[in-house]
């Protein structure tokens, strides 16, 4: 490894640690599998989400990075390339979705999509396995292919090649992010949708491009919290990136709360049946609450919070309101995905923890493993020496 900035030796410990955690989650949700497939793939298709957001979140967050070119963004950089390098787990951890398409979506079934014209127009040019799949390599072959071009060319800024490779990463990440923003506008449509095959919203793509936004940034947020308490960081770090984090947690809480807000709106003014049905399954039966409790916990106090900037510079507090945005996205993921097999009830169950945990296991694992293999700092990027400043500059 190149010398400087090397990663703690607590590092390893908590990589074995959570792969331990994955591996025994791993094994108790083959269990459920075993006796309840159908909640195993909803369980599976919640933990997915989740997960697979944070690894494209975090690409987002990195092309945005290299095109502002800001001092946040470069203390951070290594945190967001070793959650892009999870993708490939992430792309081996799609393959149970495919196995369970049947027990995931209705639109697998004929007898669903023959009910309307639409439907079947619908099933015939759009909704179909093959074409499903066929999409979904599509979004993966972007996502990685992105993340492997900025990683390598990453990697050759640490071996001495200069400002050329930093012009190049600014190349790729202008129209890398036109493009992620596209393909995540798809995979949303595909991935939570289309669970409503009938349903339909020109925003929910969006919606979820600044969630997984989000949840990126939450999640390097605690990270760069704990190491920070370790050396080499600990002498890095300053109270101005925190502050910096903090300004863009609040623009993204913001950001996905426009979105949701406006679709909320938008459907609740038309009044058409056929779209109002999508919030009535989420707001009956005890998941009204649960709606209540995220835009209360996900937005109304994380962004009042956020304006003080004594919580913004403050490492513990902002930490805190990382962990608690983490938890809201898990149980926004549930209500996107649970009530459409519930009918009407609130209705929990045990593979709806057990399979996030295990895919979380098995990818902080697999992320701790790759932060470890590169200087926790871009060691010859023209813009270190800036961002390390006590009161750096944008």
């Amino acid at each position: 490894m190149i010398q400087g900035y090397t990663p703690p030796t607590d590092l390893t410990r908590v990589r074995n640690i959570a792969l331990g955690v994955g591996v025994v989650f791993t094994l108790l949700m083959i269990v459920g599998a075993l006796f309840d497939r159908p909640h195993f793939f909803h369980g599976y298709l919640v933990g997915y989400i989740f997960w697979v957001g944070i690894s494209v979140g975090s690409l987002a967050l990195l092309m945005l990075q290299h095109l502002t070119g800001g001092a946040w963004g470069l203390v951070i950089r290594r945190v967001l390339e070793a959650s892009t390098r999870t993708l490939p787990l992430m792309v081996l951890l799609f393959v149970p979705i495919i196995i369970g398409l049947n027990h995931i979506y209705a639109w697998t079934d004929p007898a669903v999509m023959n009910k309307t014209e639409a439907l079947q127009k619908k099933a015939a040019a759009y909704l179909n396995p093959s074409f499903f799949v066929i999409r979904a390599v599509i979004y993966f072959v972007i996502w990685s292919a992105l993340a492997m071009l900025l990683n390598w060319l990453s990697l050759q800024q640490d071996r001495g090649a200069g400002r050329k490779v930093k012009k190049k990463m600014q190349m790729v990440s202008g129209p890398g992010l036109g493009l992620l923003i596209l393909s995540v506008t798809f995979a949303a449509v595909d991935w939570a949708m289309s669970l409503d095959p009938a349903w339909y919203s020109t925003i929910y793509g969006l919606i979820f491009v600044a969630s997984w936004s989000l949840s990126a940034l939450a999640f390097t947020t605690l990270v760069m919290t704990w190491l920070s308490a370790r050396a080499p960081m600990d002498t890095v770090v300053q109270r101005s990136h925190y502050h910096d984090w903090g300004n863009l947690t609040l623009a993204l809480v913001m950001l996905w709360t426009y979105f949701a807000f406006s679709q909320y709106l938008i459907i609740w003014s038309a009044n058409l049946p056929e779209e109002t049905t999508w919030y009535v399954a989420r707001a009956r039966g005890g998941w009204g609450k649960i709606a209540i409790i995220i835009v209360i916990l996900q937005f109304a106090f994380p962004f009042m919070t956020l304006l003080s900037r004594a919580t913004k510079k403050s490492a513990p507090k902002l930490a805190m309101l990382a962990g608690l945005i983490l938890l809201m996205r898990i149980l926004d993921a549930i209500w996107l995905v649970e009530p459409t097999y519930s009918h009407g009830h609130f209705v929990l169950n045990w593979m709806d923890f057990v399979a996030p945990i295990a895919i979380g296991g098995l990818w902080i694992g697999t992320f701790a493993w790759q932060l470890e293999k590169r200087p926790l700092l871009p060691i010859n990027d023209p813009q270190l020496e800036q961002a390390l400043e006590p009161a750096h500059g944008h």
